[in-house]
């Protein structure tokens, strides 16, 4: 006698719906687009001590470093795996906000480096928008077929 056997999860299918409706969202231009600028301003957000010029405040360019390294990867996971991974853009939308307050909470007298704060406002701003963008996408698209 053999014990019956019932069908593995990722077979179910709510999931393999799930997985349809979140490849058919990351697959369209705009999402496509939306993810690489959210990449981008990680890359920068990394970058930027070095390009812009105030590496010398040492903490402020090592936080910008692992901000923006942290923000690119949590935001290079929603293409491949938009199912596992969409919620995580709330976690890049604080990023993003902690991007734009941290010229005066890590520098201290952030005055005198005024390139850090024009550069931390402008790539935080955009890293927001895009990480507000990537938590949309889902919801937008499961609305427009109600």
């Amino acid at each position: 006698m053999t014990a019956p056997t019932s069908p593995r999860i990722d077979q179910h299918p709510d999931i393999m719906a799930l997985r349809a409706h979140s490849e058919e969202t990351t697959a369209t231009p705009a999402a496509q687009a939306v993810e690489a600028l959210a990449v981008l301003c990680g890359v920068y957000l990394a970058a930027s001590p070095w390009i812009v010029g105030f590496n010398g405040f040492t903490t402020l360019a090592i936080n910008n470093l692992i901000c923006g390294v942290a923000f690119a990867c949590l935001v290079g996971g929603f293409g491949p795996a938009y199912e596992r991974t969409h919620s995580m853009s709330w976690a890049a939308l604080g990023l993003a906000l902690w991007t734009i307050v941290t010229p005066w909470v890590v520098a201290g007298n952030a005055a005198f480096i005024t390139p850090a704060i024009v550069s931390n406002v402008v790539v935080g701003i955009v890293a927001c928008l895009t990480a507000l963008a990537l938590a949309g996408l889902g919801v937008n698209r499961g609305r427009r077929r109600l």
